[in-house]
């Protein structure tokens, strides 16, 4: 549980994240919760096989094997900074009326358990897999259930709002920026 927990905290975020943008759409949360586990699984399947490809080295090789996170953060970081440096790209596909679809919350998951695939594959290589495979998808539906949770808590949910919403519900006679008795920041005052 521990394994778990510490590799998949940030998920927790992800989640609440999600579940706050789609809030009041029918279905989302089925979609949301379908694409955590089909990113999870992703995640369990890249790290599996990846553990029984290190069955056939030698024990001594490994403990090497924990220098895979270092490795693959080295990765996403070189990615980032690439992805900053150029015109920043497309958002991941989102449905954003209905909420977030399934591939685009599976895809998000996958995308941030590289650490997951780094810490289970030794893991699994050394201890097995099957006992710690079945006990993480539950504990994939504690994940949800907790990432619910924060959505749904006020201060979440409002921080989580796209900035156009939180605009129109601050009403007519608010403004984003400046003192809202002068009008937006460089108008005249009145």
């Amino acid at each position: 549980m521990g394994l778990f927990a510490v590799t998949n905290i940030d998920d927790i975020v992800i989640l609440a994240l999600f579940f706050a943008q789609a809030a009041g759409h029918r279905g989302s949360v089925v979609r949301i919760v379908a694409g955590q586990y089909l990113g999870f699984i992703a995640i369990l399947v890249v790290a599996v096989t990846a553990a029984f490809g290190a069955s056939f080295l030698p024990e001594s090789a490994i403990p090497y094997l924990g220098l895979l996170p270092i490795a693959l953060g080295l990765k996403e970081a070189w990615e980032a900074w690439q992805e900053r440096r150029g015109d920043g790209g497309d958002d991941v596909n989102r449905e954003v009326r209905g909420g977030p679809g399934v591939l685009a919350v599976a895809a998000v998951m996958f995308a941030n358990g590289g650490d997951n695939i780094g810490v289970y594959v030794p893991v699994f290589a050394t201890a097995g897999a099957a006992v710690y495979v079945v006990v993480f998808l539950v504990l994939v539906a504690v994940l949800c259930l907790a990432g619910r949770f924060f959505a749904t808590r006020p201060l979440i949910a409002k921080g989580a709002q796209p900035v156009g919403r939180r605009a129109a519900s601050a009403g007519p006679d608010r403004h984003r920026c400046g003192d809202p008795r002068r009008g937006p920041v460089g108008a005249a005052p009145r």
